[in-house]
């Protein structure tokens, strides 16, 4: 049996509540658990994506650069949230200070920034796809910018589960870590019009076309790890990216939250 957790913050809590075995969200998730101190905390044992998913639209075709937004209006995400985080922390590195050199609107939910945007609000916008692509579609405005590219390697996404549960159950881990590997397999050697045919029923409201255009951005750019392992540099990324958003108490050691045992072991049976 599966859910839809609607937020890391929800997943996380049905993970930590044992009303999920397994739960996929943002790795950061799994940092705050930890240095919360909580006993049995949650341990990444799957990497999926390996870089954000989001995109900056701008209201303009403009052959972009960084400075563009100084002095503009961005239509950013939730404070604390790994969206504005990733966007503070590629402002930061082009030397643009967040609320200082360019306003950022963090007050506005998140299944509403697109819409907001369309309607006339702020100069720019951060935004996931099918939203990007149908801004695009639309006419209203264009992807002048690719956060995860900017933003570089970061473990955007992982399988995690409590660190019992994990003890208790490592059959199952491992199989679940091998279906992942699979699946990631198939997305590698498959066509974005392959893909995009399996996973049509999942976004009803997204035309074949739009779809298949996505799937290629995603794929471009390498979104999706090729294997469920989940690398060091990965997770120094991230810390560096919540250090610089003030979020991070304290470092992880990798090997406190992260174990690639059974990715390994994926990897070394199915090839």
């Amino acid at each position: 049996m599966y859910s839809t957790g609607w937020g890391a913050d929800k997943s996380m809590t049905a993970l930590i509540s044992n009303n999920a075995d397994i739960a996929f969200m943002g790795s950061e998730s799994s940092i705050y658990v930890y240095n919360e101190g909580k006993e049995d905390y949650v341990i990444n044992f799957a990497q999926l994506t390996q870089r954000a998913g989001n995109f900056l639209i701008g209201r303009t075709n403009e052959e972009f650069n960084w400075e563009n937004v100084r002095g503009k209006t961005i239509v950013g995400g939730r404070p604390g949230g790994m969206p504005q985080m990733v966007l503070e922390y590629i402002l930061k590195k082009n030397n643009i200070n967040p609320y200082e050199d360019v306003e950022v609107i963090t007050n506005i939910d998140f299944t509403a920034t697109a819409g907001s945007f369309i309607g006339g609000t702020g100069d720019y916008t951060a935004e996931f796809e099918p939203s990007a692509s149908k801004i695009e579609n639309e006419g209203k405005g264009y992807v002048v910018a690719s956060l995860g590219v900017e933003s570089g390697m970061v473990p955007y996404t992982s399988y995690m589960a409590e660190k019992s549960y994990i003890k208790a159950n490592p059959e199952t881990i491992q199989k679940f870590t091998n279906a992942i590997y699979k699946a990631q397999i198939w997305v590698d050697e498959h066509t974005p019009e392959e893909i995009s045919e399996v996973i049509a029923p999942q976004f009803k409201d997204t035309e074949m076309d739009l779809l298949i255009k996505i799937v290629q951005r995603y794929k471009d750019q390498d979104t999706w790890r090729k294997d469920p392992y989940f690398e060091k540099a990965g997770l120094d990324l991230l810390q560096n990216i919540l250090d610089s958003a003030g979020e991070l108490s304290k470092e992880v050691e990798y090997d406190k939250i992260i174990t690639t045992e059974f990715a390994e072991e994926a990897i070394k049976n199915i090839e």
